[in-house]
């Protein structure tokens, strides 16, 4: 019988670690929090000093009964749960139920799930930080005081279902003022003159563009201004006024962090937040890998902390010495400096073993962590690599009283990016272009020159990556809160993603409003920004977690009054549709429930009928000919089914192509997912395939 106890959270954690540890070790999860504030109630005792009421969570009576029983039969007992504040906590509830003295020393963390990680934990086990649980207990309070008292206001004044938050409601107003900034956008018109020119010794042609006059740069703004300019130029003769050629080295990107990681992957793989997170975790908690048995793949993915241990420096050094030569190779590693702000204790997301290449592992990993995995370990080795090296030139050209400018930019040594390049939210638009080799003082012959109207572009909307990388800015929520902020704003209905942008509804505007008139400090960035302060200086010991909570809750009070009182009912018009409800006749309007949008009749309650929203694809079921309807998983995921489902069980990942059929042998079109842009046939016999 196993003498020791170590609990985790999660199962797959329990089997990686059990087989670190041996038998006489028993390693039980306590598959999340035990114990929480209720579902029921605030939950929250105001006058006695915002005491928090905790009770068991419901369905985890049993496994607490099993804890308990293996607790009492087990000499020692190790609290393993995640390395952070919601670990701490979830530690502290165990040690509490399971009668753990406070100063027993029974807590243990790794930041990677390795056995050399496990072992070491072991030998050097602490006792519960209680600083970490209260920071985790003020977040908790605070933002259930905030959540279940302005809810029921907005359940009154506007609608049923309704939630408000304190970090998911300052996100929806960046959101929605992103759109006001978008409607409000007066765009300006402005000119570009482009000039095409060779020089006589040389065959290949090269394109300037237009600087200015005299030295000066300027901008142009009217057909009239540019037309004068192009007459100006009909007689002018171009020369090359100085020629600068120099080396430009571009480093490559730090190892990720929390929220580069969910940034990275909305970028290059289409991610959502929640499906980064979700494959991070389970790469973190450990998968079989042949050979090598149950392997926690990466460190802790819940981190704003660039550091790197040096084990990790020197294993990737090895491997890129050896895969790619000693000139990919700088002279001594490369340390990345973390940003004050940061909690430290956690590396950078890394690789637990670079030998573990992409390619060794893909056979052992679902699709999605494949995918991540080959981005975090590509970024990390990428990250000791050597800088890439362009050859640059700029040069400055005389026509006239006119200036033009050219610039060529030629790969010379490309370093780190033989195997990673980060991706960006704008368009790229340095190009690798090259000049002909000119000298100050070259005459240029002009082949042609040519004007372009543009008009400025209203700001962008925001992406899932986007608005991560604006709430780590301005210093809202933390990393393990982007996430779950995001699926709560377009959960409840306040924010709709098209293709990857997110754009407030009529909803989502009307709560910020309400919000932003009776709740501003809840929807103000720098005092959230100040708030999540104050919740990391209570970690570190250096503030009472209840002080934070009082000092809060009086002005809050007071608003919440004044919202009671003087807020009239809003009523929000439901968008209708024009699909017919079969039982009454009324045109069906469209609902946001627990699952997303439904149809419902409007003549609730005399008519109940509801029903799904069918997307039709103009094309037809190959198996049966009934037609092909876009549906959703149980995890939300987009795919095509037959209508006649399940009497027909044709189903596909990628998109069917209406109105067209395969040239070779009539069957249906499919339009790949991803990056391929392939379309091909459905029927597996055919190889007909072409550029989508």
């Amino acid at each position: 019988m196993a003498s020791n106890l170590v609990i985790v959270e999660s199962p797959a954690k329990a089997k990686t670690i059990k087989q670190y540890l041996g038998k006489s070790y028993s390693v039980m999860a306590s598959f999340g929090h035990v114990r929480d504030l209720p579902k029921s109630q605030l939950g929250i005792d105001i006058e006695n000093d915002f005491a928090p009421k905790y009770i068991t969570i419901r369905g985890k009576g049993d496994l607490l009964a099993k804890l308990k029983k293996a607790a009492k039969e087990s000499k020692k007992i190790y609290l393993a749960t995640d390395p952070d504040r919601e670990g701490e906590a979830i530690s502290w509830h165990l040690a509490q139920l399971l009668d753990i003295d406070e100063k027993e020393k029974c807590r243990i963390t790794f930041n990677e799930i390795t056995k050399t990680a496990v072992k070491n934990a072991i030998t050097e086990p602490r006792v519960v930080d209680r600083d970490l649980v209260d920071a985790q207990q003020a977040r908790r309070v605070l933002d259930r005081i905030v959540g279940y008292k302005i809810s029921p206001i907005l359940w009154k004044k506007v609608k049923k279902g309704l939630s408000a938050g304190r970090v998911q409601s300052v996100t929806c107003k960046l959101i929605c003022d992103r759109e006001k900034e978008i409607e409000n956008f007066q765009a300006e018109e402005y000119w570009l003159i482009e000039a095409a020119l060779f020089e006589k010794n040389s065959k290949t042609n090269f394109t300037a563009e237009f600087y200015g006059r005299n030295g000066k740069k300027i901008k142009l703004s009217s057909r009239a201004e540019v037309d004068q300019i192009l007459a100006d130029l009909e007689q002018a003769e171009f020369s090359v006024s100085s020629v600068k050629a120099g080396e430009k080295k571009r480093n490559p990107a730090p190892p990720f962090i929390t929220s580069t990681l969910q940034q990275e992957a909305s970028r290059k793989l289409g991610f959502t937040v929640k499906r980064t997170m979700l494959a991070a975790q389970n790469l973190y908690e450990g998968v079989a890998v042949p050979g090598h048995g149950t392997v926690g793949l990466i460190t802790y993915m819940r981190t704003d902390s660039l550091r790197i241990a040096k084990e990790a420096v020197t294993e990737a050094r090895a491997y890129i010495g050896e895969q790619y030569g000693k000139e990919f190779l700088p002279a001594s590693a490369r340390v990345y400096k973390t940003k004050n702000t940061a909690q430290d204790a956690h590396e950078a997301i890394r690789p637990t073993y670079v030998s573990l290449t992409p390619a060794m592992l893909k056979a052992s990993l679902t699709p999605d962590m494949y995918k991540l995995y080959k981005l975090i370990w590509e970024r990390f080795v990428a990250c000791q690599m050597e800088s890439a090296v362009y050859n640059m030139v700029n040069v400055d050209i005389e026509a006239g009283k006119y200036q033009f400018k050219a610039s060529g930019r030629q790969m010379k040594f490309k370093g780190f990016m033989v195997l990673y390049v980060e991706g960006t939210d704008e368009e790229d638009t340095e190009k690798n272009a090259k000049l002909p080799p000119l000298s100050a003082g070259d005459r240029l012959t002009k082949e042609k020159i040519s004007s372009s109207q543009h008009f400025t572009q209203p700001p962008p909307r925001y992406t899932e990556a986007t608005l991560i990388k604006a709430l780590e800015e301005k210093g809202i929520g933390r990393p393990s809160t982007y996430a779950p902020t995001i699926t709560t704003i377009t959960g409840r209905g306040y924010v709709t993603r098209e293709k990857k942008q997110l754009i407030p509804t009529e909803l989502g505007q009307v709560v910020t409003d309400i919000m932003g008139s009776y709740f501003a400090d809840i929807v103000d960035v720098a005092f959230t920004a100040n708030m999540e302060k104050e919740l990391d200086s209570i970690e570190d010991g250096a503030i009472d977690w209840m002080k934070i909570i009082r000092d809060f809750y009086g002005p809050f009070e007071k608003h919440l009054e004044k919202a009671e009182k003087e807020l009239e009912k809003v009523k929000i018009a439901d968008e209708v549709s024009d699909v017919i409800c079969e039982k009454c006749g009324r045109n069906m309007v469209y609902k946001m429930g627990r699952f997303g949008k439904f149809l419902a009749c409007p003549g609730f309650p005399a008519c109940r009928n509801a029903k799904p929203i069918i997307k039709e694809t103009g094309a037809h079921c190959p198996k049966c000919q009934g037609r092909i309807l876009e549906k959703k998983s149980q995890r939300g995921k987009k795919y095509f089914g037959c209508e006649h489902n399940p009497t027909c069980d044709f189903m596909s990942w990628d998109a069917p192509v209406a109105n067209e059929s395969c040239p070779k042998c009539g069957g249906l079109l499919l339009k790949k997912a991803g990056r391929s842009q392939k379309i091909v046939c459905y029927n597996e016999q055919c190889d007909y395939e072409k550029k989508a």
